[in-house]
């Protein structure tokens, strides 16, 4: 569901070490609760009491739990946004399998969280239109990228290169998710490797 931008945004920007320290403790601890308990029965209480802080001290950072997991959502979006963009701004290697594997292990590491949270941040997290508008901003960004990079590429056999494109980046941002976030995720080397073929068989065969 899509929310509004009250009530998502932190109280509290921390501007000495000691209170960014007790920041990052909530964030933690939170991460923790709702892995462990759920996103309805991870309460701030419960949050709090993780942190080693008080319930007040807790409300003088974020005003309640929604706020507290959007911003655990900025930082996995961060996260897989920096990890794009040091591909697309560093060598890439000239097979396009192994370019295909990197770009399916950075989307693996960035989902390396407990399943539990991923599925918390997935299926139950507010649909801040901040984080809506990054996530389609990003996505628009890498398609071009990696058009670019499958037009120019000789083992590229695919006709439209463009629907290649978007084929390839929502294929593995939402396989990813899907089966990291799966309640019995599968064994991740073994994934990356039947990803990667997939991807790369797809790419390589001419129609």
């Amino acid at each position: 569901m899509t929310a509004d931008r009250r009530g998502l945004q932190p109280r509290k920007q921390p501007r000495q070490a000691r209170a960014e320290a007790t920041r990052q403790r909530i964030l933690a601890a939170a991460a923790h609760v709702f892995a462990e308990y759920g996103y309805a029965a991870g309460t701030t209480n419960r949050i709090a009491e993780q942190a080693r802080v008080s319930i007040g001290s807790l409300y003088q950072y974020y005003p309640n739990k929604d706020a507290i997991l959007v911003e655990l959502m900025t930082r996995h979006l961060d996260a897989g946004i920096a990890a794009a963009d040091g591909h697309q701004n560093g060598p890439l290697p000239d097979s396009l399998e192994e370019i295909i594997r990197l770009f399916v292990r950075a989307a693996i590491d960035n989902h390396l969280d407990d399943p539990q949270l991923l599925r918390v941040m997935m299926e139950q997290g507010p649909r801040a239109p901040e984080i809506l508008d990054r996530i389609s901003r990003h996505e628009r960004e890498r398609i071009a990228h990696v058009h670019a990079l499958f037009a120019g590429h000789p083992e590229v056999r695919v006709a439209d290169t463009h629907v290649a494109a978007r084929l390839v980046v929502a294929t593995i941002e939402l396989v990813v998710h899907r089966l990291r976030a799966a309640p019995d995720p599968v064994d991740t080397a073994r994934f990356e490797n039947e990803l990667v073929a997939m991807l790369t068989g797809y790419l390589t065969t001419a129609r």
